[in-house]
């Protein structure tokens, strides 16, 4: 029988600080009720000055030990789109500071689709025996990356800060907490329409042939093309979501919660309209926390869990979108694991 990735443990960490609408109102030239309108968001978690996606991160990963019950892991992941460094990765220091190492570990760049990504590569690296416990960590430091100007009000009212993790270890396809089957897919001729330009090598090949940005300053920011995201969003976590049903022989009907990443509550709701799950069965919780990109999936698992709305038994569907473009969905029967999400 093949091995399977099974969930052992979730951990999840926001920061302390928390931004209302009312506290952007005056910068964005928009109103709190706007705001709730457009995306469904009354606040978000942000950093305090001097926080990294590392220190996030690594008190994820510490959680998700603890709610397994254990203190090892053979390997570990790290999805995020605002890695403390463009090198060396941010995942060794994590596995480091969580007291795994000298466990394998790298980054994953799927920006809002990391975590179903990275479910994927971490059930990859099971099958193939290369790990028995491995550590899937989504954790974004998004306020970085953000203006509160006027022109760039679209990011500024959506993405919020956060960590969310998962331990999964080798078992069974049949037992509670195995995941699979997936569906991934991407379409990089549509890379500019969620993109934060600067970092890479293209903008510095850029300057090397004298052709310069306008202006540099935007090019440290993101940039997200609202309502072209917002129709392509809904396209591809529908048509996802259908395929990896389909996949394995599931109906909609019976799938018992559905999550998907948290983009905004728009976005989420067509979706869920699309598919066909109806409202007593979708989980969320964007009002509270904002976009949080690769963290955004797991921070929903661990609010549904302690609010007792995610138990033992629940069929689980989820599915996401993100830059790249990027879309992944998979499916799990939840095994009951307990949550332990604190505040940093």
């Amino acid at each position: 029988m093949q091995t399977a990735a099974v969930v052992e443990g979730l951990g999840a960490v926001l920061p302390a600080r928390t931004v209302p609408n009312t506290e952007l109102e005056a910068d964005l030239g928009v109103t709190d009720e706007w705001i709730r309108r457009r995306t469904g968001i009354t606040r978000r978690h942000v950093v305090d000055p001097g926080t990294t996606t590392a220190d996030l991160a690594s008190t994820a990963a510490r959680n998700a030990l603890k709610s397994a019950g254990t203190d090892t892991a053979d390997a570990v992941v790290v999805a995020t789109t605002t890695p403390d460094r463009l090198s060396p990765a941010t995942a060794p220091e994590v596995a480091w500071r969580a007291g795994v190492a000298p466990a394998a570990a790298f980054d994953l760049a799927a920006v809002c689709s990391g975590f179903v990504y990275g479910l994927a590569t971490c059930a990859g690296l099971i099958a193939a025996g290369i790990a028995q416990r491995v550590l899937l960590v989504g954790a974004e430091t998004n306020s970085y990356f953000l203006r509160r100007t006027p022109q760039d009000r679209g990011p500024a009212i959506l993405f919020g800060d956060g960590a969310g993790a998962v331990l999964l270890r080798a078992g069974s396809p049949d037992e509670p907490g195995a995941v699979g089957p997936f569906d991934l897919g991407s379409d990089g001729g549509q890379a500019d329409l969620i993109r934060i330009e600067s970092g890479g090598s293209r903008q510095r090949a850029r300057g090397a042939a004298g052709c310069p940005s306008d202006d540099p300053d935007d090019d440290l920011y993101w940039a997200v093309s609202g309502q072209e995201v917002y129709r392509r969003a809904v396209i591809h976590m529908t048509r996802s979501s259908r395929r990896v049903l389909d996949a394995a022989g599931v109906a909609v009907a019976d799938v018992d919660r559905f999550v998907a990443h948290q983009a905004n509550q728009r976005i989420l709701d067509r979706v869920a309209e699309e598919v066909g799950v109806g409202e007593e069965r979708r989980l969320g919780n964007v009002a509270t926390v904002g976009n949080t990109g690769a963290a955004s999936i797991p921070l929903a698992l661990a609010d549904a869990v302690l609010r007792g709305s995610l138990s033992a038994g629940h069929r689980l569907l989820m599915t996401s979108f993100g830059g790249g473009l990027t879309w992944g969905s998979t499916l799990l029967t939840w095994p009951g694991v307990e949550a332990v999400l604190t505040e940093q």
